[in-house]
């Protein structure tokens, strides 16, 4: 067993070179509140989003902005939308299944174990699952949605054009996460994941800020997350 985790995370190594992109999280000094009206954000929004396995055009477009204090990771999403589908629901439901939604996966040290990731829908409605395993070197699948990330905010606000999102993740409560290697940032530091959402209109896409190179299909594919860099 030793052996196969051990090759495994050889395997993580080599694909996280081949693979892997930077995305900017920038400091910023601004109060930001956590109301889904981004006319707050100042950094700038990337995208727009892709098909996540192939790197095709979507059909309506997502853009995404990233940024961080000393207490807490910011993102807000902007995604157009001409028809929504989902609703809202109790906190964790599985609206990964049913509902337009953004996500984002979270894996500081890239071993592709322990991540965290996080989903809200067009109505306010987010869940935070941890990921403990995908690999059979590891387990096999496994995961906890009883998983909580305290002091966690999350906010959608419908608009004219589709729906907006913001998300507010305190660094102390990912800190907590056994084996996640999760650490309080600075300006330099590098975690790995990516940005996703999922669109169920007219028709189903997935999407991602980052495609995969490899064309896999789904969003669990650790070896092929993007870098996150923390800059000023």
């Amino acid at each position: 067993m030793k052996s196969n985790s051990a090759l495994s995370l050889l395997f993580l190594a080599v694909s996280a070179s081949s693979y892997s992109q930077t995305i900017p999280i920038h400091k910023t000094s601004e109060k930001l509140i956590v109301d889904g009206d981004l006319s707050d954000w100042k950094t700038p929004f990337l995208g727009p989003f892709v098909i996540h396995n192939s790197g095709a055009k979507a059909t309506q477009n997502t853009s995404v902005s990233l940024s961080w204090n000393d207490e807490n990771l910011y993102i807000a999403y902007r995604s157009e939308d001409s028809k929504i589908v989902g609703s809202q629901q109790k906190t964790d439901s599985q609206i990964f299944s049913t509902d337009d939604l953004v996500e984002i996966f979270i894996d500081p040290d890239g071993d592709g174990q322990n991540y965290a990731e996080i989903g809200v829908n067009a109505f306010s409605t987010h869940y935070d699952m941890l990921v403990k395993c995908i690999s059979p070197a590891c387990g096999g699948w496994k995961t906890a949605m009883d998983f909580d990330i305290l002091g966690m905010e999350a906010v959608s606000k419908i608009t004219p054009e589709g729906y907006c999102t913001e998300i507010k993740i305190p660094f102390s409560s990912l800190e907590t996460i056994k084996n996640g290697n999760f650490s309080k940032p600075k300006t330099g530091t590098k975690w790995r994941g990516n940005t996703f959402r999922i669109d169920y209109g007219n028709t189903t896409e997935y999407l991602a800020l980052q495609p995969y190179k490899s064309s896999k299909f789904g969003f669990h594919q650790p070896e092929e997350f993007a870098v996150f860099e923390f800059v000023e």
